[in-house]
């Protein structure tokens, strides 16, 4: 019977991987929209592609499921690579003004900088998170042990014993 339930109910990670993958209509519609938007507005896929390659680096490193490596260091790094977007799309768009944006120094370590603060955040915060939840649960722990005292106290050690000794 154990046998008939293990075939009947495949393991996902088997069959799957764990990984969603896409349905071709989704995958032909977003090479469709690459194609327009690398036609219409090269220069900002452009800056775009080259300015975001430590996100994309990221979401590829980072092994797990949620991928935060890729949100944090994303973040940072779109908010790096916009205002040289805006700067694009100011004056004259074209490759030649993408180029010059790309090969200043200046911009580069803007971008890559803080894409750099993001991967800080990423290694630095969930360590302080959890030395915070360690410190309040220790501090619940001293707590419960205070009123348990106080309990003991006000009923005796009659309280504090188990029944379930039979």
């Amino acid at each position: 019977m154990a046998k008939q339930r293990q075939q009947t109910q495949p393991n996902a990670t088997v069959q799957g991987g764990g990984r969603k993958r896409l349905s071709p209509t989704t995958f032909i519609g977003l090479v469709i929209i690459f194609v327009l938007l690398v036609l219409v507005a090269l220069p900002t896929v452009m800056l775009l592609f080259f300015g975001m390659l430590p996100t994309i680096v990221a979401y590829f490193i980072d092994r797990t499921q949620q991928k935060y490596a890729a949100f944090s260091v994303g973040g940072l790094n779109f908010c790096g690579v916009f205002p040289h977007v805006l700067e694009l799309w100011d004056g004259y768009h074209s490759i030649g003004s993408a180029l010059g944006i790309l090969t200043d120094v200046f911009s580069l370590v803007v971008m890559y900088g803080v894409a750099v603060l993001g991967w800080a955040l990423f290694s630095v915060i969930p360590p302080v998170v959890v030395s915070v939840l360690t410190v309040m649960a220790q501090r619940r722990v001293a707590n419960l042990r205070t009123s348990q005292r106080h309990i003991i106290e006000e009923w005796g050690e009659d309280v504090a014993k188990s029944t379930s000794g039979d």
